[in-house]
């Protein structure tokens, strides 16, 4: 991905919640990622998201943290803040508490921006909670990759 990104002279951003910098920790323990990647976002709790990526209350209010719309926005403000290119979004229910019926443990929405498009999915993630965390990860670094190739 490093490559991809220095080739097209870009940088990558990251918003996380679940994941708790899971994902900024996986860029960096890469050699040479400080070509690419300068920083993160970690905003676990809803005021973080308010404050650092200017997720709208009303949108955390109706929708709930772990939703399109908030890995959207928060996507959209990290883009804003760090003046990256790319950003990758993540909110989730990693366990073992925290799940309702509508969103069980394991329910993560990851976004993902590029310069030409902007789009999310809901993952249905299995296992405890440092499973739920890893794959959350993992899914959406190959995603990106994916769509970089």
């Amino acid at each position: 991905m490093g490559e991809i990104l220095c080739k097209k002279n870009a940088k990558l951003t990251t918003a996380e919640s679940c994941t708790g910098g899971g994902i900024s920790e996986a860029i960096t323990s890469v050699s040479g990622s400080s070509q690419w990647f300068e920083f993160g976002f970690v905003t676990y709790a809803n005021s973080a998201k308010q404050k650092l990526l200017g997720v709208s209350k009303e949108t955390l209010d109706k929708q709930g943290a772990v939703s399109e719309q908030v890995v959207m926005e928060m996507a959209q403000g990290a883009l804003l803040q760090s003046e990256a290119d790319y950003a990758i979004a993540v909110s989730g229910v990693a366990g073992p508490d925290g799940g309702t019926e509508d969103k069980p443990v394991g329910t993560v929405w990851v976004c993902w921006h590029t310069p030409t498009e902007s789009w999310a999915q809901k993952l249905m993630l299995s296992g405890d909670r440092q499973a739920v965390r890893t794959a959350a990860v993992k899914k959406s670094l190959q995603q990106l990759l994916q769509h970089l190739i």
